[in-house]
């Protein structure tokens, strides 16, 4: 079976026309023009029980966690999120009105954080599915995209990373009732980082949301942008809880692990400085961890001088 996004661009990515279109398939989320000054972004992510959320999540956590999933694709465009579509796919016998309750509360509590409208959708029997199509507005020629690094840019990566796949390890090892309070909420309600977006709006050459791992989704902005990355281990932003408790796994999570939905960004050195500001006054959680370099015909990025391989770089649905 080819990669996941091996079989998107070979079956999907030029299978319309694109009239309207300002930018389609293959970055975070689409862009469509609707207006002189505004474009419509458009991202959709589906969630399966078993692949994106275990079998003992709540339907609370499910709700959070699908919203707050989508709202990172959003983020890292730099829009600002509007609207939402709903396709839930449940088993009858879960289908119970207690469960829809809880469901539904999740989703509002998401939604009235970020003055979302859910506007329509669809409700099937099946296996237990969550696709959200999330629609937001951003300036003309104001997105971010994957293809902007260049030669020189400073990397950047927001919060911490690792604790998507540290919480899932310890959800799926101990159970929810054994997993700390801190990276429960990281797993179930991972804070898009929306704010952050608009504020890198004027800025970032370059950003991705980082749900594959962080290698994975950084090779795909040196991909788009026809660059490489130089990465240093040491400079990863990892918290103090992981190092402690699983020092030989946290590195590890933290450049491949995924499901952090944190952004991962490159800035022209000439405005790093605004950044590092920011960073210093409080205003701003990121850490620079490398730079872009030119790139060659033998790999996408270095990790402490050496070229990293295919086996760490992240998640695949049809590789892993």
């Amino acid at each position: 079976m080819a990669s996941e996004f091996t079989l998107i661009s070979k079956y999907f990515k030029n299978l319309t026309g694109q009239r309207a279109v300002a930018l389609g398939i293959g970055d975070d989320a689409a862009l469509i023009n609707t207006t002189s000054a505004q474009r419509l972004v458009v991202a959709t992510d589906s969630l399966v029980e078993g692949i994106h959320f275990p079998s003992c999540a709540n339907a609370e956590q499910i709700a959070t966690r699908a919203l707050c999933v989508n709202l990172s694709d959003i983020a890292a465009m730099g829009a600002t999120p509007k609207w939402f579509t709903l396709a839930l796919t449940i088993p009858p016998e879960t289908a119970s009105s207690q469960w829809l309750e809880a469901f539904s509360r999740g989703l509002a509590t998401v939604a009235k954080e970020y003055d979302l409208a859910l506007v329509g959708g669809d409700t099937t029997a099946g296996p237990l599915t969550i696709s959200i199509t999330l629609l937001g507005e951003v300036p003309v020629d104001g997105a971010l995209l994957r293809s902007g690094a260049s030669v020189g840019d400073s990397i950047y990566v927001t919060g911490t990373l690792g604790d998507g796949a540290a919480a899932l390890a310890e959800i799926t090892d101990n159970g929810a009732t054994e997993v700390s309070k801190r990276l429960l909420d990281r797993f179930y309600n991972p804070q898009p980082q929306v704010q952050i977006g608009l504020k890198l709006r004027s800025l970032a050459s370059a950003c991705i949301d980082i749900s594959d791992g962080f290698l994975a989704d950084l090779g795909h902005i040196c991909q788009a942008s026809e660059v490489c990355a130089e990465i240093s281990s040491q400079q990863l932003p990892i918290h103090p809880e992981l190092k402690t408790n699983y020092p030989e796994q946290s590195v590890v999570w933290a450049l491949s692990g995924g499901d952090d939905y944190q952004l991962c960004f490159t800035l022209p050195q000439q405005l790093s400085h605004k950044v590092d500001q920011w960073i210093e006054a409080g205003e701003l959680d990121a850490t620079m961890v490398g730079h872009i370099v030119a790139a060659d015909d033998k790999h996408a990025i270095l990790l402490d001088g050496n070229p990293v391989t295919t086996a760490i770089r992240g998640y695949d649905h049809f590789s892993n």
